[in-house]
């Protein structure tokens, strides 16, 4: 069965990337009072007739004092039974506050459990519980307040009841904080942490909590794309529908003890743009920020595997807007083999410097307005500049200008044009002499990383190493800061950029592509990488 209500056997994570990622990891807690598990029982559940518990679940605010939310995938069989703060030193006949039976299910009729479709949206389910003991459960732990989801990025605190199994055998709840983004292609937020289980689904989403009185306010819930997880059922992606209209219809139906009725099929909310997947971006071959739509907003170019040329237009907010196709799929765009965004042609928006393998060279102007086209000629084919290996634009010595240009050649050597143009390359500086070392960078960008006059260079080695070079001008490239050690995990950073990306209006985010497609933003990067966004998740495995 899939989903994270399933026990599922030890997943693999992708080699490399994801396995060392600082992504944060589940810790366990004793408990929160409005937080339990579900059961399903045969007969009198205090006898041990007690199958292993497959849910988690939250007492939320209601009339009656006796509403639980789930997810709906789990919201299934008439033997149900909620735990709250269940604590598996003790039986199920002797917890601290009691075992309430689940009486009726609520569920939109248009879901379909373990969805992968749209009706994965509506993975939400609430449930009412007899009194135990002449009291409500609502009554014994209190109750959490239930808020729409306010947007895709948030942050929150996920709690559930792992599964127990050989994954997680401690048989405790778990909480962990986390920053959730939009879940491409679905009205659902997703958030990155290891040690969320099988056994999580359905448990809450805080975006407030007390963990003293153990209530809180709840935005969203475990479920939604295949019962909360991707198709990999790996433990480090979670997944939780959006809390939007059909979620409150459903809970109005719930507190009122109406029976659930929906005649429309279901119809998506407008979703966030989305840049695709890890199957897609495993193509992308090359990247170049500037400013090319004239809005002030950094924006992003991609050139393909087989040619095509896309711009990703940016929101400002270290997001993306829209897309529009540059150029079809065509063999002169796959052959070019280093591209640069920059202000060469003093136009309005912001040109593309391209190289081709042959060792010609154009400047593109205003690329966002013009297009591609022919741009203006710098070199022919044929030119010594076939052996450019590694280019970059910036300010590296020219007042404010980004009109310089950093190249590291094929033989070591790493030169600085100043002041270049639609007339040439300006002034030539040499940085380094031909040598071994600097055949190594494997991948160059430029950002204001150091917010000095000039900017710096960030250069990835072939080992894995990171370096920046702080103030890269006409005198050298600079101090050299080491940002990531050798074996790390940039060994799988196969292109990267840096722009502006972001409300602070500074070139100091880097985007880079992993080799597993999934796509990063660290933002307001400085001697270190700043906050990490995830653009697109990795392929699926």
């Amino acid at each position: 069965m899939s989903g994270r209500s399933s026990a599922k056997g030890a997943p693999k994570l992708p080699q490399g990337l994801m396995a060392a990622s600082e992504m944060p990891t589940a810790e366990h807690i004793l408990g929160v009072k409005s937080v339990g598990m579900l059961f399903s029982a045969e007969g009198e559940p205090t006898t041990g007739q007690m199958r292993a518990h497959s849910c988690s679940a939250s007492v939320v605010e209601s009339g009656g004092h006796n509403l639980i939310l789930t997810a709906g995938h789990c919201a299934f069989g008439s033997n149900a039974i909620f735990v709250p703060w269940y604590r598996a030193e003790n039986s199920v006949g002797n917890q601290q506050y009691g075992i309430y039976r689940v009486e009726n299910w609520f569920r939109d009729p248009r879901y379909v459990r373990n969805s992968k479709g749209a009706v994965s949206d509506l993975d939400f389910a609430f449930g009412t519980l007899k009194p135990t003991n002449g009291k409500n459960v609502q009554d014994v732990v209190g109750a959490n307040t239930l808020v729409r989801t306010p947007g895709y990025n948030n942050n929150l605190t996920m709690v559930g009841y792992p599964f127990r199994g050989s994954n997680d055998p401690e048989d405790h709840p778990v909480r962990c904080p986390v920053r959730t983004e939009a879940l491409p292609g679905f009205y659902q937020i997703q958030a990155l942490c290891r040690g969320m289980w099988s056994g999580v689904s359905g448990g809450p989403w805080f975006s407030k909590i007390d963990w003293a009185t153990g209530t809180g306010e709840i935005v969203g819930n475990v479920g939604g794309y295949n019962g909360g997880g991707n198709d990999a059922n790996v433990d480090w992606v979670t997944y939780s529908p959006m809390h939007g209209d059909w979620f409150f219809q459903l809970y109005e139906d719930a507190k009122n003890n109406r029976p659930v009725k929906r005649d429309a099929s279901y119809q998506q909310p407008p979703l966030p743009f989305s840049l695709g997947g890890g199957d897609t971006w495993m193509h992308a071959r090359l990247l170049a920020s500037g400013e090319y739509t004239g809005d002030g907003k950094g924006d992003l170019i991609v050139v393909w595997t087989d040619g095509e040329v896309t711009l990703y237009t940016g929101d400002g907010q270290g997001g993306f807007a829209g897309e529009r196709q540059l150029t079809a799929p065509n063999e002169s765009w796959k052959d070019v083999k280093s591209l640069t965004g920059g202000d060469f042609s003093g136009g309005s928006g912001s040109d593309l410097l391209v190289v081709w393998n042959s060792g010609e060279v154009r400047i593109l102007p205003d690329v966002g307005a013009n297009g591609l086209g022919g741009g203006i000629k710098l070199a022919d084919a044929g030119s010594i500049w076939s052996h450019a290996d590694q280019i970059a634009g910036g300010n590296f010595g020219t007042a404010n200008n980004v009109s310089d240009l950093l190249v590291r050649w094929s033989d070591g050597e790493v030169t600085n044009y100043t002041a270049v143009g639609d007339k040439g390359f300006g002034t030539e500086h040499q940085l380094q002499q031909p040598n071994d070392a600097w055949k190594q960078a494997t991948l160059v960008t430029a950002g204001d990383f150091t917010g000095g006059a000039n900017w710096d260079t960030l250069v990835r080695w072939s080992d894995g190493r990171v370096s920046q070079f702080q103030e890269t001008g006409p005198g050298g490239l600079g101090n050299e800061v080491q940002m990531a050690p050798p074996q790390s995990i940039w060994t799988h950073d196969v292109v990267m950029t840096a722009g502006s990306y972001d409300s602070n209006g500074w070139p100091d985010d880097l985007i880079i592509r992993w080799s597993d497609g999934e796509t990063t933003m660290y933002a307001h990067t400085g001697a270190q990488f700043g906050a990490e966004r995830t653009l697109v998740q990795p392929k699926q495995k």
